[in-house]
């Protein structure tokens, strides 16, 4: 059975709680906009699609307890700066709200669940359309989660490798930790083992000289983020990858919705990357590693050039570069904005 991170019961929204995995599974209700904020923002909910998802639930909270809806998207907007997935859910929040006469929490409860259904079956398609790229019997590389718990229930990277599996093949995964919150090691081999997959944790640096002497048939992220013209914002250690991905000639693949594509932005430069708080790399659940004082530069996530890619996997099929134009011909074909508003 697939990790469900987030769920609307009659009382507000409960969220699996990603930052007590793998050790303890525990949920959280949230009641209020300010408790799903704080959700986000401490990654108790994390992953571009889940973020987006949690976000309209929150709207529709913020209806019911009679909070302005322009307050709570901005408060929401304020949470995480880098995926893109979190502004277009409260794009369309805003969209139905203007479209409302009367009571809107009805109406804005309704598109949170549709965005929640539509992310479930856009991630089963876009797995689809992946698991062709790996051969029968594949092994892959990841990096963070883009999985089950970063989304609605499947997964982006991950229910590639899922739908591989679904039609025959054999999948050997080996998970980067992705430091210094962990979610390679905490999360993807943990959802990953309790779907029976073979998975292998490794650190971050180790993922060059396991291409280097084992065969590796691809390697498989997520995306926060993707520009214009194909540049990928993704967790911290995505770039580093790709680059050694290149080198040992093993295809680098991206996998994320459509809806992860912010058009607006013709590269990757110009993409916000959010920078956390340098305790998480000084400690880890409270123990010291260095000392207090340590300078530490701590940014979330980094942008793969296009250049690196392989290819793009989305619910529209594969794109390929040149990516501009894959990418405009994918978002016009699926009525999204080819310019951001």
């Amino acid at each position: 059975m697939l990790p469900e991170p987030l769920r609307w019961t009659g009382e507000g929204l409960s969220l699996l709680d990603q930052r007590r995995l793998p050790f303890v599974v525990e949920h959280r209700l949230c009641r209020t906009v300010e408790q799903v904020a704080w959700s986000i923002e401490n990654m108790v909910v994390r992953g571009a699609p889940a973020i987006g998802v949690a976000a309209a639930y929150a709207m529709a909270l913020a209806a019911r307890e009679g909070m302005p809806l322009e307050t709570a998207a901005k408060r929401l907007a304020s949470t995480r700066p880098t995926a893109v997935n979190l502004f277009w859910a409260l794009k369309r929040m805003e969209i139905v709200a203007s479209r409302c006469r009367g009571n809107l929490f009805g109406p804005l409860l309704a598109e949170a669940e549709a965005i929640h259904d539509e992310d479930i079956a856009c991630n089963r398609s876009l797995g689809r359309c992946g698991q062709a790229l790996l051969p029968r019997e594949s092994t892959v590389i990841t990096h963070c989660n883009a999985g089950a718990l970063a989304t609605s229930g499947y997964g982006t990277a991950l229910g590639v490798l899922r739908a591989a599996v679904e039609a025959g093949k054999t999948v050997t995964v080996f998970a980067d930790e992705t430091r210094p919150r962990l979610q390679g090691s905490r999360l993807t081999a943990w959802e990953l083992r309790q779907d029976g997959f073979d998975v292998t944790v490794i650190t971050d640096g180790m993922s060059g000289p396991l291409m280097r002497t084992r065969p590796v048939d691809a390697v498989l992220v997520g995306a926060d983020r993707i520009a214009a013209n194909g540049d990928v914002a993704n967790k911290i250690g995505t770039y580093n990858l790709a680059v050694v991905a290149v080198r040992h000639g093993v295809p680098f693949y991206v996998a994320a919705p459509l809806s992860t594509v912010d058009a607006s932005l013709e590269r990757g430069e110009s993409i916000p990357i959010e920078e956390r708080d340098g305790n998480e790399i000084r400690s880890i659940d409270g123990t010291a590693l260095i000392p207090a004082d340590f300078p530490v530069w701590n940014p979330a996530f980094d942008v793969t050039p296009a250049e690196l890619v392989t290819a793009i996997i989305t619910e529209a099929g594969v794109l390929y570069p040149p990516y501009g134009p894959a990418l405009r011909d994918a978002l016009k074909k699926a009525g999204l904005p080819e310019k951001g508003a």
